[in-house]
């Protein structure tokens, strides 16, 4: 990994999803950096076993179970982070979710309400509420985590694709809003082998991948973890409102 190049020692980081794949690769980089966590998922078991690992590497980890679809508890989970460590230095709002359907007309009111709550209606209200925070107290670094969906979309994620494109859209706007004291950026990653992958047909990706990626293969969740580092650093003191499409070069 890259956390030995950066410097986060003694920061705080909230990470949304931050108990298994690309959520899981940056939390424990950013440990290794130096940094203490906080991090969410819907599952406390799965928190605390992240949390466990970080422990681990010397840091301090903060296990809350928090379903970010819901206002009340992002603000709950925010309030739960404030009291243990009187800030957070870097939120990376990684969680999403992309479940698959037959046909568009096939999706229920109440699907398309949890896609477009968990992926965008909890990346703005942490947003807004820990970057007003940030504002107010020392400044800071927020991360979003979008996907190459929002630029390529597809009819197997038309409702993920448009909560995506939502992503990329308030990353701009919300560092517009919290400049200079903020900054707003966003990772917009491609096809990465973390455990969605694992549902994958394997041998069909592969072939896609020599004709379509120009790096012939997928990403490892360590090679978006370095890119956050860099985007929480010092190092991108003058990069906010970008988006960043990490996608070994798909077409």
């Amino acid at each position: 990994m890259a956390s030995n190049q950066i410097d986060m020692s003694n920061k705080v980081v909230l990470i949304t999803g931050g108990s298994r794949g690309l959520g899981r690769a940056m939390a424990l980089s950013f440990a290794e950096a130096g940094a203490d966590l906080i991090i969410t998922s819907r599952k406390i078991e799965s928190c605390e076993a992240t949390a466990g690992e970080i422990e681990a590497l010397g840091r301090q980890a903060m296990p809350f179970a928090c379903h970010v679809g819901y206002w009340k508890q992002c603000d709950a989970l925010v309030d739960a982070a404030y009291e243990r460590f009187s800030r957070i230095d870097v939120l990376i709002n990684n969680a999403g979710m992309s479940p698959h359907y037959d046909t568009a007309a096939s999706i229920p009111e109440g699907l398309y309400d949890k896609v477009l709550d968990v992926n965008l209606k909890g990346t703005f209200r942490l947003c807004a509420n820990v970057g007003q925070r940030m504002m107010d107290g020392d400044g800071g670094a927020i991360i979003n985590v979008s996907s190459t969906a929002a630029i390529r979309p597809t009819k197997e994620v038309i409702t993920y694709a448009a909560a995506k494109a939502g992503v990329n859209a308030m990353t701009e706007a919300f560092a517009d809003a919290y400049g200079p004291k903020v900054r707003v950026n966003c990772i917009m990653p491609g096809p990465f082998l973390t455990d969605i992958s694992k549902a994958w047909d394997m041998d069909a990706f592969n072939a896609r991948a020599q004709e379509r990626i120009a790096m012939k293969r997928g990403g490892e969740a360590e090679e978006v973890a370095a890119a956050a580092l860099y985007l929480a650093s010092d190092g991108a003191s003058y990069t906010t409102g970008a988006i960043l499409k990490i996608d070994g070069g798909s077409k």
